[in-house]
Protein backbone atom coordinates (compact mmCIF):
# COMPACT_ATOMS: atom_id res chain seq x y z
CA UNK A 1 0.00 0.00 0.00
CA UNK A 2 1.27 3.47 -0.89
CA UNK A 3 2.18 5.83 1.92
CA UNK A 4 0.23 9.03 2.46
CA UNK A 5 2.31 12.11 1.66
CA UNK A 6 3.22 14.72 4.26
CA UNK A 7 2.12 18.33 3.80
CA UNK A 8 5.62 19.28 2.59
CA UNK A 9 5.66 16.38 0.11
CA UNK A 10 2.24 17.42 -1.18
CA UNK A 11 3.42 20.98 -1.77
CA UNK A 12 6.50 19.74 -3.63
CA UNK A 13 4.38 17.40 -5.77
CA UNK A 14 1.87 20.17 -6.53
CA UNK A 15 4.69 22.30 -7.93
CA UNK A 16 5.16 19.64 -10.62
CA UNK A 17 1.47 19.75 -11.68
CA UNK A 18 0.76 23.50 -11.37
CA UNK A 19 -2.75 23.41 -12.86
CA UNK A 20 -3.99 21.08 -10.12
CA UNK A 21 -5.55 22.46 -6.94
CA UNK A 22 -5.51 21.04 -3.44
CA UNK A 23 -8.82 20.70 -1.62
CA UNK A 24 -8.93 18.83 1.66
CA UNK A 25 -7.51 15.35 0.94
CA UNK A 26 -7.85 15.58 -2.85
CA UNK A 27 -6.33 17.29 -5.86
CA UNK A 28 -8.49 18.41 -8.77
CA UNK A 29 -8.29 20.06 -12.18
CA UNK A 30 -10.66 21.24 -14.91
CA UNK A 31 -9.89 20.63 -18.57
CA UNK A 32 -11.70 22.63 -21.28
CA UNK A 33 -12.33 21.40 -24.83
CA UNK A 34 -13.61 22.94 -28.06
CA UNK A 35 -16.43 20.39 -28.34
CA UNK A 36 -18.41 17.87 -26.35
CA UNK A 37 -17.03 15.00 -28.46
CA UNK A 38 -13.43 15.99 -27.69
CA UNK A 39 -14.28 16.12 -23.98
CA UNK A 40 -15.81 12.64 -24.15
CA UNK A 41 -12.76 11.35 -26.04
CA UNK A 42 -10.52 12.70 -23.27
CA UNK A 43 -12.64 10.95 -20.62
CA UNK A 44 -12.22 7.69 -22.52
CA UNK A 45 -8.42 8.12 -22.57
CA UNK A 46 -8.48 8.97 -18.85
CA UNK A 47 -10.41 5.73 -18.24
CA UNK A 48 -7.74 3.72 -20.06
CA UNK A 49 -4.97 5.22 -17.92
CA UNK A 50 -6.97 4.69 -14.72
CA UNK A 51 -7.64 1.05 -15.55
CA UNK A 52 -3.99 0.41 -16.38
CA UNK A 53 -2.90 2.01 -13.11
CA UNK A 54 -5.81 0.60 -11.08
CA UNK A 55 -6.22 4.08 -9.66
CA UNK A 56 -9.51 5.72 -10.60
CA UNK A 57 -10.37 9.43 -10.42
CA UNK A 58 -13.71 11.02 -9.79
CA UNK A 59 -14.81 12.31 -13.20
CA UNK A 60 -17.31 15.04 -13.96
CA UNK A 61 -18.27 15.92 -17.54
CA UNK A 62 -20.25 19.09 -18.12
CA UNK A 63 -20.63 19.68 -21.86
CA UNK A 64 -17.09 20.78 -22.85
CA UNK A 65 -15.50 20.75 -19.38
CA UNK A 66 -14.02 17.69 -17.67
CA UNK A 67 -13.16 17.85 -13.98
CA UNK A 68 -10.93 15.19 -12.46
CA UNK A 69 -10.43 14.67 -8.73
CA UNK A 70 -7.82 12.33 -7.26
CA UNK A 71 -7.15 10.88 -3.83
CA UNK A 72 -5.98 7.58 -2.36
CA UNK A 73 -8.76 6.49 -0.04
CA UNK A 74 -6.85 3.41 1.13
CA UNK A 75 -4.09 5.72 2.44
CA UNK A 76 -6.44 8.30 3.94
CA UNK A 77 -5.19 11.11 1.71
CA UNK A 78 -2.83 11.86 -1.14
CA UNK A 79 -0.06 9.55 -2.29
CA UNK A 80 2.54 9.81 -5.02
CA UNK A 81 0.22 7.73 -7.23
CA UNK A 82 -2.25 10.65 -7.31
CA UNK A 83 0.39 13.07 -8.56
CA UNK A 84 1.85 10.59 -11.05
CA UNK A 85 -1.60 10.07 -12.51
CA UNK A 86 -2.29 13.82 -12.56
CA UNK A 87 0.88 14.32 -14.62
CA UNK A 88 -0.18 11.57 -17.01
CA UNK A 89 -3.62 13.17 -17.46
CA UNK A 90 -1.95 16.51 -18.17
CA UNK A 91 0.21 14.81 -20.81
CA UNK A 92 -2.93 13.32 -22.40
CA UNK A 93 -4.50 16.75 -22.51
CA UNK A 94 -1.36 18.23 -24.06
CA UNK A 95 -1.13 15.48 -26.65
CA UNK A 96 -4.70 16.29 -27.69
CA UNK A 97 -3.45 19.76 -28.66
CA UNK A 98 -5.21 21.43 -25.74
CA UNK A 99 -2.34 22.56 -23.49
Amino acid sequence: MAERLTDDEIQAALAKVPEWRLEEKTIWRRYRFPSFMEAVGFVNRVAEVAERRNHHPFISLDYKVVTLRLTSWHAGGLTQADFDEAAEFDALYGSAGQA
